[in-house]
């Protein structure tokens, strides 16, 4: 008699990945010293890289093809749309790459593969946090006080943003296992959304017409809100945040949903 044994069908158990978490703080803290490890200046390759944006931006689209902000302050503004954007792209593309960065541990070890690339996004955290001093120092130089609403949506903005990057780094995550073309393509595909995303310039350069739809880019709902209610840049359009929150939560959900759905096959492709 054969007996054929083949994997179940089944959601994420909830409680296999909490009983795992150790292995998911590893992930992380181990993914954190490998990014930083033989590099000049560590971590503040996290505040360098928006540092230098928000200069280029400031130079030429301010200086030279005249794009301002609501308020003034330019630098500030870009910024605050670079810190956010940072964090996306940052979780998304740490997400995506990490079934093939822990092949090894994939192919001999059984655990919920869907923690590979939730682990992941944590590196993204530290970065923010890194960023973050830069844009404190910004607040102080232009003499802007933060608005108190500003201060404590930064934690739900935080979230809806780490939904989007994740959601959408999750399903890449499985994608780049079959099709390795997925990371040669993403940091070009992150970086022309950034164009079309209000990063650089205010919404109000959107034609009425088309506001409506760039919330459909969760980012969209993220940097204005921040922007309005952080640095008194423009006003928010609460139900494009709505929008743009709903829209993240769709993502994630997509994004683990597929993951499973990949799951059973990953160890055997990858």
């Amino acid at each position: 008699m054969e007996i054929v044994i083949k994997p179940g069908r089944r959601r994420s158990d909830l409680r296999e990945i909490w009983a795992n978490r150790e292995l998911f703080y590893f992930l992380a803290w181990r993914d954190f010293k490998v990014r930083y490890k033989q590099t000049l200046i560590g971590a503040a390759w996290a505040i360098f890289q928006p540092l230098l944006l928000m200069v280029v931006f400031t130079l030429f689209f301010n200086k030279v093809a005249g794009i301002s902000s609501p308020s003034g302050h330019y630098p500030i503004f870009a910024y605050t749309g670079l810190l956010f954007w940072n964090f996306f792209g940052g979780a998304m593309q740490a997400a995506s790459n990490s079934l093939v960065g822990n092949q090894a541990v994939v192919t001999k070890v059984y655990f919920p593969r869907l923690i590979a690339p939730l682990s992941a996004t944590l590196v993204t955290v530290v970065d923010f946090l890194c960023a973050s001093s830069v844009y404190v120092a910004l607040m102080v130089y232009y003499r802007v006080i933060p608005g108190m609403l500003g201060v404590l949506l930064v934690v739900p903005m935080l979230l809806i943003t780490w939904l989007a990057g994740a959601g959408l780094g999750t399903w890449l995550a499985a994608l780049n296992v079959k099709y390795r073309d997925v990371r040669q393509i993403l940091p070009f595909f992150i970086q022309a959304l950034m164009f079309v995303t209000p990063v650089i310039y205010a919404l109000a350069f959107v034609p009425d017409r088309f506001r409506e739809f760039v919330y459909l880019n969760p980012m969209a709902g993220v940097i204005t809100a921040m922007r309005a209610e952080l640095i008194h840049q423009g006003s928010v359009a609460w139900s494009g945040v709505a929008i743009s929150a709903a829209i993240s939560v769709l993502l994630f959900a997509f994004g683990v949903l597929y993951f499973e759905r990949a799951e059973a096959g990953i160890a055997d492709i990858i």
